[in-house]
């Protein structure tokens, strides 16, 4: 594994904010989180409206980074073999013999874009678990490895009900951010229609490969987290249980609309975030401030509301800002 430098790791991150910029107007903190869970080895789930360049986003990361790109259009037929891919058997014309052969399917690449997950039944949402979680397949009891690094980036569309499977809590948790993508402002929507219109089209210039990916990965994992930014990431994720052995140091707005809260991979996650962070904004040390800015991407998929919530209006997005409030750094 090769490694790299802090400072080669800074010109690497600033260069790829470039290249991305040359084809995504604004969005500038969407585009900061999605770096984020993408240099700490993270997956994402983005929420938006269509038209928000949800797939030119990653597909421009993609071409920035130079690594394989397949999108995977999520449909309720889609099959856990149309992503993993299938075994065929094959005859050979001259001898006659037949052997099975694995055909790969499109979760064989770096970058996924699963586009719009929640239009396929949980069976084939299924499918990518495996892969996100253990970077590898199995088809009839034979593993297959996935090649490094891997990042999968799942959309939601927000406005359609439908026809559309809700992803189970497992499958959730697998994404290090749930990230919600609005709409631009006016003048930034000036510059689409500007840009967009024409007859010419940014050109992306590669700044890295698979393994600065990888190396930028393990220079993300050594940056160092103090004792303070570890324990402020353990109360934030305990404090989401309304039960439990510190129910009393639940916040009342968690116990009153919270029916289950964020699990030890929460943790990780605010962690992980925190660290890939500081590394982005050229700090050689995660702080506490850290994990609070990224506390809402990590948690606002892993909090389940109750009922009473519902009817009050509450969604998870305001309990994590009530959790912010209560427990501090």
């Amino acid at each position: 594994m090769s490694s790299i430098s802090f400072d080669a790791a800074q010109h690497l991150a600033s260069r790829l904010r470039a290249e991305l910029g040359r084809a995504i107007v604004g969005q500038d903190a969407v585009v900061h989180e999605i770096l984020i869970a993408f240099f700490a080895g993270g997956h994402c789930l983005l929420r938006g409206v269509p038209g928000l360049a949800k797939t030119l986003l990653i597909k421009t990361l993609a071409q920035a980074v130079h690594l394989k790109f397949n999108r995977i259009q999520f449909t309720p037929d889609l099959m856990p073999s149309d992503i993993i891919g299938t075994e065929v058997i094959e005859e050979d014309r001259g001898t006659g013999r037949r052997e099975i052969r694995f055909i790969r399917g499109p979760v064989f690449a770096n970058v996924i874009l699963a586009d719009e997950i929640n239009r396929t039944p949980p069976k084939t949402q299924a499918a990518l678990l495996e892969a996100m979680q253990e970077y590898q397949i199995t088809v009839n009891g034979v593993r297959y490895d996935l090649e490094r690094p891997l990042f999968v980036l799942a959309t939601q569309n927000p406005i359609e009900q439908e026809g559309t499977y809700p992803l189970p809590e497992a499958q959730l948790d697998r994404f290090m951010f749930n990230i919600v993508i609005d709409y631009p402002s006016a003048e930034e929507e000036r510059r689409i229609l500007t840009s967009t219109t024409g007859s010419g089209e940014p050109v992306i210039t590669p700044v890295a490969d698979a393994q600065d990916i990888e190396a930028m990965r393990h220079l993300v994992r050594d940056v160092p987290a103090a004792s303070n930014v570890i324990d402020y990431a353990l109360r934030l994720v305990r404090a989401s249980r309304p039960a439990g052995e510190a129910a009393d140091l639940v916040p009342p707005p968690v116990r009153q609309w919270v029916k289950w809260g964020a699990g030890p991979r929460a943790g990780q996650a605010l962690v992980l975030g925190a660290k890939a962070r500081a590394l982005l904004d050229g700090r050689s040390v995660a702080a506490p401030d850290d994990v609070r800015a990224v506390a809402l991407p990590v948690l606002r998929h892993r909090i389940l509301v109750n009922f009473q919530a519902e009817a009050d209006g509450i969604d998870a997005d305001e309990i994590v800002a009530r959790l912010l409030e209560a427990i501090g750094p």
